[in-house]
C-alpha cells in the first residue's frame, strides 16, 4: 500500500532520487597563466608532461625544506595534510549527495575529525614522551583518564547527530554519517601510522615516501616514452611497461637512498624527549641496523660481477622489501582512488594543485605505504624498549616496584644468571 511505501512522509523512489551522485562539475584548466603562456606552442600531451614535470620538482623540493625543519615539523605537515585530506573527500560527499542544507552536518564532520585526531595523538604522545607526560601535572591527568576523556568527546558528536536527525533526510543523513566515518577511518588512521613511522626514525618516513614518489615518477616517465600495453581498465593511462619500469627504477633508487641515508644518526635515531635539556632530540648510537656489515654474494653472481663480497647497511635489505611494496601494492592505493572517482563521476578529488588535481590526489598511494611500513616495523624491526619499561616501572608504587624487583631476581637466578646469596636461601 501507499502507507507502506513511505517512512516518515518520504517514499523510497524519493529517497532514492535525493541519493543519486549529482553530475560532475564542468572540469577547468587549472594551470597557472604563467604556464599556460609558456607552453602554448606545445601539443596537450607535452603541454600536461612539462606541467606535471615542474610542478613535481616543486613538491620534490618542498619535501626537502620540511625534512631539514625537522621531526616536529614533519608531524606539524602531515596533520595538515591529512586535514586537507579530509575536506577533499567530505567535499565530494557534500557535493554528491546534495547535502549542504543538512542540519549541523557539516559542523559534525569536523567535530568528528577533532574527536579522532585527539584520541591518536593523544596516545601518540603518552607513548613517546613518557617523561614530559609524567612531569606535568595537566599532561598526567589527561594522559591517566586519556580514552575516557576521547569517548566522552565522541559520545557528544553521537547524541548530536541523532538529536539532528529530520524527517525526510533521515537516510541521506545515514549516508554521510557513514561516508565521515569511513573518512576518518582511511585518512586520520593512516596519518596515524604516518606519525608513529616517524618517530621510530626519520629514514622510516622519508625513504617509503620517497619510494612511492620515486615509482609514481619513474612509472609516469616509462610509460610516457614506451607505454603501449594497457595495465588497468580502471586507469587506462596506465601501462605494462610503466608498471614494470617504474619497478626496477624504485627498487635501485631505494637501495641507493637507504645507503645514503644509513650514515647520518639525525636520520636514524627515533625521536625522543630529553628531560635534562626540555628539548626533543634526534640522537643515539645506531644500531646493528645501521652499521656497514660484509655479506657474500651468490655464487652466480660473483661470475657476472667478479666480487665475491659486498659492504652494505642491513638497512638496505628491508629497503628492497619497502621499494618492492611501493611498485607492486602501493599502486593499488591509487587504483582504488580512481575507482571511487569513477564511481562518483569526478576527474580528481581537488584543483589544488595544477596537473595532479588534490593533495589526496597525490596521497593515495602514500596511505597504504604508511601501513605497510607500520605492520613491517612491528613484525620483523621493533621489539621490547627497556628504557619505556623503566619509565613506567618508576612510576609504580614502592611495593609493586619491590614486587617486580623480587619477581626478575628469581627468574635470573633460575635461569644461571645471577648466584644466589646467603640471603636469598
Amino acid at each position: 500500500s501507499e502507507l507502506e511505501a513511505k517512512v516518515d512522509g518520504e517514499t523510497a523512489s524519493d529517497s532514492e532520487s535525493r541519493a543519486e551522485p549529482a553530475p560532475p562539475p564542468t572540469s577547468v584548466d587549472d594551470t597557472p597563466e604563467v604556464l599556460n603562456r609558456a607552453l602554448s606552442n606545445l601539443s596537450s600531451r607535452w603541454k600536461n608532461w612539462w606541467v606535471r614535470g615542474i610542478l613535481s620538482l616543486a613538491m620534490i623540493a618542498f619535501f626537502f625544506i620540511i625534512i631539514y625543519l625537522g621531526p616536529m615539523v614533519l608531524m606539524m605537515i602531515v596533520m595538515c595534510v591529512q586535514i586537507k585530506c579530509f575536506h577533499e573527500i567530505i567535499t565530494i560527499g557534500y557535493n554528491v549527495y546534495h547535502s549542504y542544507d543538512l542540519p549541523w552536518f557539516r559542523t559534525l564532520s569536523w567535530y568528528f575529525l577533532l574527536c579522532v585526531n585527539y584520541f591518536f595523538y593523544g596516545e601518540t604522545v603518552t607513548d613517546y614522551f613518557f617523561t614530559l607526560v609524567q612531569r606535568e601535572e595537566p599532561l598526567r591527568i589527561l594522559s591517566k583518564y586519556h580514552r575516557f576523556i576521547s569517548f566522552t568527546l565522541y559520545l557528544t558528536g553521537f547524541c548530536m547527530f541523532v538529536l539532528s536527525l529530520v524527517k525526510k533526510h533521515y537516510r541521506l543523513q545515514f549516508y554521510m554519517f557513514g561516508w565521515t566515518h569511513v573518512t576518518l577511518l582511511i585518512v586520520v588512521t593512516q596519518s596515524h601510522l604516518v606519525i608513529h613511522n616517524l618517530f621510530e626514525g626519520m629514514i622510516w618516513f622519508i625513504v617509503p615516501i620517497s619510494c612511492v614518489i620515486c615509482n609514481d615518477i619513474m612509472a609516469y616517465m616509462f610509460g610516457f616514452f614506451f607505454g603501449r600495453t594497457p595495465l588497468i581498465k580502471l586507469s587506462p593511462k596506465k601501462t605494462w611497461e610503466g608498471f614494470i619500469g617504474g619497478f626496477f627504477a624504485t627498487v635501485v633508487f631505494g637501495l641507493l637512498l637507504s645507503y645514503v641515508m644509513s650514515g647520518y644518526r639525525c636520520f636514524v635515531c627515533p625521536v625522543e624527549y630529553n628531560n635534562d635539556t626540555n628539548s626533543f632530540t634526534v640522537d643515539c648510537e645506531p644500531s646493528d641496523l645501521f652499521r656497514l656489515q660484509e655479506y657474500n654474494i651468490p655464487g652466480v653472481i660473483q661470475s657476472v660481477i667478479g666480487w665475491k663480497t659486498v659492504r652494505m647497511y642491513p638497512f638496505q635489505i628491508h629497503s628492497i622489501a619497502l621499494s618492492t611494496f611501493a611498485s607492486l601494492i602501493g599502486p593499488f592505493g591509487g587504483f582504488f582512488a580512481s575507482g571511487f572517482k569513477r564511481a562518483f563521476k569526478i576527474k580528481d578529488f581537488a584543483n589544488t594543485i595544477p596537473g595532479h588535481g588534490g593533495i589526496m590526489d597525490r596521497f593515495d598511494c602514500q596511505y597504504l605505504m604508511a601501513t605497510f611500513v607500520n605492520v613491517y616495523i612491528a613484525s620483523f624491526i621493533r621489539g621490547p624498549n627497556p628504557s619505556k619499561l623503566i619509565q613506567q616501572f618508576l612510576t609504580l608504587r614502592p611495593d609493586q616496584q619491590l614486587h617486580i624487583f623480587n619477581t626478575l631476581k628469581s627468574h635470573l637466578t633460575d635461569k644461571g644468571i645471577l648466584t644466589a646469596t646467603t640471603e636469598d636461601e
